[in-house]
């Protein structure tokens, strides 16, 4: 049985023989690629604003002179006590799953009785 691209569906369906063309590709298919459907923009850039509106302040400048301080704290901690309960339940789960994976080999590595 035969197959072929259905062009609505895009799936494969059953055909007759005529779709089997052992040469390669049918002679009456066009050699030049199809024009593209979203080649234009669809807002022309002199009908855009001229400001951008967003939905809140930039805090950009605030975080980069809190990040930037050179105070001696590693950057993943200098955002409080949030920070620092992240980074030790982080270690906590790390060093924990290691001690256990490492339990699960030592139990795996032991002969049956």
């Amino acid at each position: 049985m035969y197959y072929r691209l259905n062009g609505m569906t895009q799936r494969l369906t059953g055909a007759s023989t005529s779709a089997y063309v052992p040469q390669g590709l049918k002679v009456g298919l066009p050699a030049d690629p199809s024009p593209m459907i979203f080649a234009s923009p669809t807002k022309m850039v002199s009908e855009a604003a001229s400001h951008v509106e967003y939905l809140g302040t930039n805090k950009v400048p605030d975080l980069q002179k809190l990040f930037q301080k050179a105070d001696g704290i590693p950057v993943h901690l200098k955002r409080g006590v949030m920070d620092k309960m992240l980074y030790r339940t982080t270690m906590g789960l790390t060093i924990g799953g290691t001690l256990y994976c490492l339990m699960a080999l030592y139990i795996a590595a032991q002969p049956k009785k």
